[in-house]
Order: C-alpha cells, then sequence, then structure tokens
C-alpha cells in the first residue's frame, strides 16, 4: 500500500474505529434504501441528540455518509462506493 493510499484510508478507519459510529453506520446502512432519518437513529443508543449529531459529523467528514436535510430532519445515507473501496483494499491486504 502506497504512503498516499494509507493516508487516504487512515481517517476512514479512524472514523470506524469508535463503536457508536460503527454501529451508526450499520444502521444507516441496513435501513430502508439504505438512509435513515437522525429521529430513526437517535432511539438506538442511550446518548444525548448532540452526541449522536457529533458521531455522525465525524462520519460525514470522514465520507462515509451523505446527508440531507429535510424540513426539520436530517437524513444519513451510506456511501456504498466508499464501503466497498474498503472492502476491496482490505481484502488486498489480506492477501
Amino acid at each position: 500500500m502506497s504512503a498516499e493510499t494509507a493516508g487516504g484510508v487512515a481517517p476512514v478507519l479512524k472514523a470506524l474505529a469508535d463503536p457508536v459510529r460503527l454501529r451508526l453506520l450499520s444502521l444507516i446502512a441496513s435501513h430502508a434504501d439504505g438512509e435513515a432519518c437522525v429521529c430513526d437513529l437517535n432511539d438506538a443508543f442511550d446518548l444525548s441528540q448532540p452526541t449522536i449529531s457529533h458521531h455522525l459529523k465525524v462520519l460525514h467528514e470522514a465520507g462515509l455518509v451523505d446527508r440531507s436535510k429535510r424540513g426539520v430532519w436530517v437524513y444519513y445515507a451510506a456511501r456504498r462506493d466508499v464501503l466497498a473501496d474498503l472492502c476491496a483494499l482490505l481484502g488486498s491486504v489480506a492477501r
């Protein structure tokens, strides 16, 4: 793996290293149509809404989710292309 590739992948892996963010991404990706309203995600955790929003912001900044505002709610969608690239990269490292 090149230094450039490692530098690009490290922030993604760092974002996924937190158990809350890993669960959030899993919930979003497995939700209907691969997207979930933040209101759906809050109920899955015993955390405050600002804490959930912080974790979602980290996932967004790492490029793992897209977000869109609809009325008062924000919807998050898993970036399946990024997840597929990450899976391919990890698969090639494991060989």
